[in-house]
């Protein structure tokens, strides 16, 4: 995401109450790369043991990412971690995106990178993966999570949304051209450039999808049964990006950092409209099934090591890849960490199901 416009506003944002406020301090957004730790379908979150899961997921961060991967403290156990901040070694993941051809089959669509910002060449070459942040809108006032900490935000199963209170925590870009056309100010806010449902046409320059957290917690519980309860959002509603939004409820009263997924879909190599279906319809599902894009989520477990995250999240002025709290480390070492797949199923060809649905595999 290009932040010349949105970076400029934070200095607006003490005295313009439609941003948030509260900002004493100064914000601090991480903003980094994490290439793909595994592509496989497992999910230790939702379908903890389960091999193989319902749908397929692209995973970065540490390599403790498995089946049933622990419940404590991740940092302890990973060994390595693809993300740029070298002591986050927590795992991020989330839903596939495949194209659906005229005749029936499917195909994965690749990722790219991501745009160049505060320098940071290692975001660039990524090669797909998530783009992760974390904001901190009040330095001080913002509790980081603690180990053993997950949350699920989104619905894999929604298919329509009636309800339009949480349209900004899930959203879809249309690049207008290469190198990340269109690609200005804050997700999720424009409806003139943001959707909540896949685009319906033609994107010149691919996809991007964003997915944002809740902004609240109850302080005392590091999950629920449905990775959702323990989290909330403001008593206003979804904080915009980099704002703090309102007061958190009396039930959820800790804040916690805003953290957000940014996925960049390589689609230019199935914008040939004579390969999409015979009514105009966009060809785009997720690997849940879901070709409206409404059942986008994302899942986490957190992982950083000690009080990183806190230091972090405690310091003023913190951009992209830079705090002078924490260590990185170079893309070729990240490339270095991996996790073995464990469900054998083809990746890349073209393939007759989405894989969970009526696919043959092999463990």
């Amino acid at each position: 995401m290009f932040w010349t416009t949105l970076l400029g506003l934070t200095t607006l944002v003490e005295a313009a109450p439609q941003f948030g406020g509260g900002f004493g301090g100064g914000v601090t957004m991480l903003r980094f790369g994490c290439p793909n730790v595994v592509i496989d379908r497992l999910d230790p979150l939702v379908n903890p043991g389960v091999i193989p899961s319902p749908h397929v997921h692209q995973i970065v961060g540490g390599n403790t990412f498995n089946a049933s991967m622990t419940t404590g403290d991740v940092a302890e156990a990973a060994s390595c971690t693809t993300c740029q901040f070298s002591e986050d070694f927590s795992n991020y993941w989330t839903a596939n995106l495949y194209f659906k051809a005229r005749n029936g089959t499917y195909k994965r669509v690749p990722q790219l990178g991501h745009a160049l910002q505060f320098s940071d060449q290692f975001s660039t070459q990524t090669q797909g993966g998530i783009l992760v942040y974390y904001v901190s809108a009040q330095p001080g006032q913002i509790t980081a999570f603690k180990p053993g900490f997950r949350m699920l935000v989104g619905d894999p199963t929604m298919r329509s949304r009636p309800d339009t209170t949480l349209k900004r925590q899930n959203c879809f870009r249309c690049y207008t051209g290469p190198n990340y056309g269109g690609d200005v100010g804050a997700p999720c806010m424009d409806d003139s450039v943001d959707s909540e449902a896949l685009p319906n046409k033609v994107c010149p320059g691919g996809i991007r999808s964003n997915i944002l957290f809740p902004t609240c917690w109850d302080g005392t519980n590091l999950d629920t049964p449905n990775h959702q309860d323990h989290v909330a959002y403001p008593v206003t509603g979804p904080a915009n990006f980099l704002s703090l939004g309102g007061a958190c409820p009396s039930t959820h009263p800790i804040r916690i950092p805003q953290l957000m997924y940014e996925v960049v879909w390589d689609t230019t190599g199935f914008n040939d409209k004579s390969e999409w279906p015979e009514d105009g319809s966009q060809p785009f599902y997720l690997s849940t099934g879901d070709n409206t894009g409404l059942g986008q989520h994302g899942d986490y477990v957190f992982g950083w090591k000690g009080d990183a995250l806190q230091k972090a999240m405690d310091t003023s002025g913190c951009m992209g890849a830079k705090c002078s709290t924490l260590q990185t480390q170079a893309i070729d070492s990240a490339r270095q960490c991996s996790v073995n797949k464990v469900v054998d199923e083809d990746e890349d060809g073209w393939i007759a199901e989405l894989p969970g649905m009526d696919m043959p595999m092999t463990m």
